[in-house]
């Protein structure tokens, strides 16, 4: 399953972990995706979507 959010399509970012003395190893920073119940053009189901989307209202919580 991917991490990504099934309204707005964030999903992971890459780059680099840095330490104090410089030195870098590659690691992902994931959205944060939330499964809620949702009402959708197929009717209510469970998706996953970020807490963005779901604080600006772009996702209709069901019931």
């Amino acid at each position: 399953m991917a991490r990504r959010c099934e309204i707005c399509g964030k999903g992971v970012d890459y780059g680099n972990q840095v330490s104090h003395s410089n030195r870098k190893s590659r690691r992902i920073w994931g959205p944060n995706l939330q499964r809620v119940r949702a009402v959708t053009p197929q009717g209510v189901r469970r998706i996953r979507v970020c807490t963005t989307c779901l604080k600006s209202g772009r996702v209709a919580r069901a019931v």
